[in-house]
């Protein structure tokens, strides 16, 4: 009872999605999502017409004349300053914009013009300072926070008296005040075109890469030869230009000069720009957490004043938020990853059969022997990482490198070598179809082709999304290795949607389903997923009826076989239900049968830890990978079979001398091609009565 309670909650407990969801970029804005929701429930739950349209109205409008200074200091932050003097910038251009308008009767546009001049050149001594002086951000900003307050004061005596008496007016001035576009206030409508003009800007356009990369990292940047003090200086110009818009709107709604206009706007544009996620060390951020933490902020300062709340209470209010908000800042972004890892690596119940027994003097078709020692080698130190290996009907040869190569031997020595196609990540399953296109399995990129011109080709990088998938699943990670079908479909698997490539111990260390088999349509271009769930698919082989494929299951120490065609179409058979290691690519032999190669070995440790998820568990939590539990791979071994799961023949290499690791056996013209990703060499093997002009290629186009 233990054990199937064990099996059942290990395979079906969602506990992965708590890792996968930390994840996902979106999640960074989920936790402020849910703040503004709950501040949004409290407030209406206290304050009358809280959830009226007169009133989402006025507060989107006085909200986005706040944005945009956030939106400005937000700038800042990602590009690692800060900026203190927005709030005496604020009061500076409010001043302008209404002395321009109501006094000096200027046409509204070129009011707004030299007032976001003015912001702007506010901003530029600040950045001047900072950036090309390289004098402390905070330090510099109090001092401009002092001198720009004055300034403000300065302005006020003289110009308050004019611009309060007057009487000036005009319909475009009310409308930037208080109009409205499809009942919607103007001022929103503005806020959100900038915004999405920035979200673009930061994410879609160099200059916005650029802030990013010297937020995260300065010296790196002007290692890479950005201009680090420009970016900078920029920066602090962008935020005096929209705290100047923002005083623009503000000015056109009240009309009239205050004395505290701007006073302790820091710390509410602060704890909005850090409540929202704007991170305080720079190089992260976005225009939807400018907004988020906009309008919390703004909700909690105006439905404290709704609510009769003290002024001072309400400082002491907003700076416990902003103090809350750093310390969330700082802890949550130091331990985020060990969060993720925490989470994601998420370990299944595994329970294997025995064990086929290998003994040299047992009666198993599995027994040792060491017939590979006198495999002759091929490229000893010119390739790395023949993962596969193919040979055309020229007797060439052909196999990728981890230098994301295809070389190709030249019969019939195979010793003068050359690079056939430079494709890029690690080359791993290869096949030639019909017209002699050769089709490769990339991990990391998808599925590509080199043609007979050897060109490189795309084919597929994606599939069909999984409809309740919380991962991104339609891009493929760990395409592995694939064959063609005789109407040109191909079938290929994806070990892992999880993992990348180099980290394969770690899916092992799961034992879940985590693979796939996929299909790519020529004639209509469409890729599907056929398949899913599997325990790291490897290899594949068209089968002997043309309508069904075999496939490896690494892990699961599995051989099964499915139906994309005919009576039987999408039913999937186990052929051999235990091996005595981890099955990789299958290949067709010249008499009917198929060759398989075991990439490794399995021990009775690694089984009994597979039905152990809590150990494993443990095992990554507490260990570093290099101290992890992990599959043998340092024996190789070949074996043939037949459809109806028979074991043949089986060859070994004790002691791993001559190929440790075989992860691809292709028979051609009486010899087996020994390939494996962790060698330097390809082996070759003569079969004895093996037919001497079988082309495993052909075979699959007659």
């Amino acid at each position: 009872m233990l054990k199937t309670l064990s099996k059942w909650w290990y395979q079906h407990f969602p506990d992965q999605i708590v890792g996968e969801l930390l994840q996902k970029q979106w999640m960074e804005n989920a936790v402020t999502t849910l703040v503004l929701v709950l501040t949004i429930v409290l407030f209406n739950q206290f304050i009358n017409n809280f959830s009226s349209f007169s009133n989402i109205s006025d507060t989107l409008r006085e909200a986005s004349e706040l944005g945009f200074v956030v939106l400005g200091m937000s700038v800042v932050l990602i590009v690692g300053g800060i900026d203190l003097s927005v709030g005496s910038m604020f009061a500076i251009t409010n001043l302008i914009m209404l002395y321009c308008v109501q006094v000096l009767a200027l046409p509204v546009p070129i009011a707004v013009l030299l007032t976001a001049l003015a912001g702007a050149l506010l901003g530029v001594i600040n950045g001047l300072l900072i950036g090309y002086l390289r004098m402390r951000a905070f330090l510099t900003t109090m001092v401009t926070l002092i001198v720009y307050r004055a300034i403000s004061d300065l302005l006020s005596y003289q110009w308050a008296v004019p611009i309060s008496s007057s009487t000036a007016s005009s319909d475009m001035w009310d409308f930037v005040g208080s109009g409205s576009l499809a009942r919607i206030p103007l001022v929103v409508v503005v806020f959100a075109l900038i915004c999405v003009a920035s979200h673009v800007f930061l994410t879609r356009l160099r200059p916005g890469w650029h802030v990013m990369a010297v937020g995260g990292s300065r010296r790196s940047s002007y290692n890479l030869g950005l201009r680090v003090n420009r970016v900078v200086a920029a920066s602090y110009c962008a935020s005096g230009f929209f705290t100047a818009i923002g005083a623009v709107f503000y000015a056109a709604r009240l009309g009239s000069p205050g004395a505290d206009t701007g006073r302790g706007m820091e710390v509410i544009v602060l704890t909005a720009a850090i409540l929202g996620g704007i991170r305080l060390g720079g190089g992260k951020g976005s225009v939807t957490k400018v907004v988020l933490g906009t309008l919390i902020v703004f909700l909690v300062t105006n439905g404290l004043l709704r609510l009769a709340v003290p002024a001072g209470a309400s400082r002491v209010i907003l700076a416990g938020i902003l103090l809350l908000a750093a310390t969330i800042d700082i802890r949550w972004y130091k331990n985020r990853h060990k969060a993720i890892q925490e989470f994601y690596v998420s370990p299944s119940y595994l329970a294997l059969p025995p064990a086929p027994p290998t003994a040299a003097d047992s009666r198993s078709p599995y027994a040792l022997n060491d017939n590979l020692r006198r495999v002759e080698v091929i490229g000893l130190g010119v390739v790395e990482s023949p993962e596969d290996v193919i040979l055309d009907d020229d007797d060439n040869l052909y196999c990728g490198s981890r230098h994301g190569e295809i070389i190709r031997f030249f019969a019939p020595d195979y010793k003068r070598t050359e690079v056939y196609a430079h494709i890029g990540g690690q080359p791993l399953g290869l096949a030639f179809d019909a017209k002699r296109n050769l089709y490769v399995c990339v991990g990391g990129m998808g599925l590509y082709k080199v043609t007979r011109d050897r060109v490189v080709e795309k084919v597929t990088d994606e599939t069909n999304r999984s409809m309740f998938s919380i991962i991104d699943d339609s891009r493929l990670k760990l395409a592995d290795d694939l064959d063609i079908a005789p109407d040109g479909r191909i079938f290929f698997s994806e070990a892992t949607v999880r993992y990348e490539m180099h980290e394969w111990p770690t899916d092992a260390l799961e034992g879940r389903g985590n693979g796939r088999i996929i299909c790519y349509d020529p004639r209509t271009r469409e890729t599907t997923t056929v398949l899913r769930n599997l325990v790291f698919p490897n290899g594949i082989a068209l089968a002997s009826d043309k309508q069904s494929i075999l496939f490896a299951e690494s892990w699961a120490c599995t051989i099964k076989r499915y139906w994309f065609d005919g009576p039987k179409r999408g039913k999937v058979e186990t052929v051999i239900a235990s091996l005595p290691g981890y099955p990789d690519n299958i290949n067709r032999a010249s008499d009917g049968n198929y060759w398989l190669a075991l990439l490794g070995m399995r021990t009775p440790s690694f089984d009994l830890a597979m039905r152990k998820p809590g150990f494993r568990r443990r095992m990554s939590k507490q260990l570093p990978g290099d101290e992890w539990l992990y599959p043998n791979i340092n024996t190789g071994c070949i074996v043939k079979f037949s459809e109806r799961g028979e074991v043949l023949t089986t060859l070994w290499d004790l002691g791993g001398v001559n190929h440790p690791m075989i992860t691809s056996i292709p028979e051609h013209r009486g010899y087996l091609y020994i390939g494996g990703i962790s060698n330097n060499r390809i082996g070759r093997y003569k079969l004895e009565g093996a037919d001497p002009n079988f082309v495993a290629s052909a075979i699959y186009h007659e």
